[in-house]
């Protein structure tokens, strides 16, 4: 598919408690790349983790072909993950983001992801997350010890299981489909996620105009706590 045939609306804002906004957002519709990180809140540095990944992702060259995208998007987090982990040795503490990476070739979509940051898909009126949190609930609830509709108003929802910048190695999670006409996505910062459940995201996500769209979801987070920095980045397939 031509990537002329995607429309897309991001925003971002910093929330009603935080100073500071430690999300990145990369909107490379030219190259069929949207990026969205969340720095690691409580952590000197967010921003800077953040701002690597996307810097990174946005040095990848113009017309690459599918193979060679996945593998440049992928190589860019993993020089991240090494220059932000060095930073955070040389400042003495723990750095850390996470990402969603969305890639679009040929009628189809990829997404590469570390962290909650997460992606959605309203397909026929009907939203699924096609990515898995890497979090300390995530893993209760896959685990059985913890009721799904229980996972976002736990003590410790923030708590993530793995981080670009954090560890020895890194693992990236991947999802791979095929792309309709009419397929809305969104890329989202845990700072909507934890107020929008499904239910809400699928009707906010089906409204008129993506700009519409955007401004919407990042009102329905601040009206409802606006506790974290809050991004997205809605795309609508034509």
């Amino acid at each position: 598919m031509s990537v002329k045939a995607v429309r897309f609306a991001a925003r971002t804002h910093v929330g009603k408690v935080r100073k500071l906004n430690e999300d990145s957002i990369l909107p490379m519709p030219d190259s069929g790349i949207f990026v969205l990180a969340d720095g690691m809140g409580g952590h000197e540095g967010g921003d800077f983790a953040s701002q690597s990944v996307v810097a990174r992702i946005a040095a990848i060259p113009p017309m690459l072909e599918a193979g060679a995208l996945m593998r440049a998007v992928r190589m860019a987090i993993l020089e991240a993950h090494r220059e932000i982990a060095a930073e955070g040795a040389r400042r003495g503490t723990t750095m850390g983001t996470t990402v969603v990476a969305m890639i679009l070739t040929d009628g189809h979509f990829a997404c590469l992801w570390v962290g909650d940051s997460r992606l959605y898909l309203l397909r026929d009126g009907q939203i699924d997350q096609l990515s898995d949190d890497h979090s300390l609930v995530a893993d209760l609830v896959r685990a059985g010890r913890l009721r799904p509709e229980e996972a976002e108003h736990h003590p410790r929802a923030n708590v993530i299981t793995r981080a670009v910048g954090v560890g020895e190695t890194l693992e990236i999670d991947k999802v791979r489909g095929a792309l309709r006409p009419g397929d809305r996505f969104l890329l989202c910062s845990d700072g909507l996620s934890r107020y929008a459940g499904e239910g809400d995201l699928e009707r906010l996500l089906a409204g008129p105009g993506l700009d519409g769209v955007a401004e919407g979801l990042i009102e329905f987070a601040l009206l409802h706590g606006g506790a974290d920095n809050v991004s997205v980045i809605a795309l609508e397939i034509g």
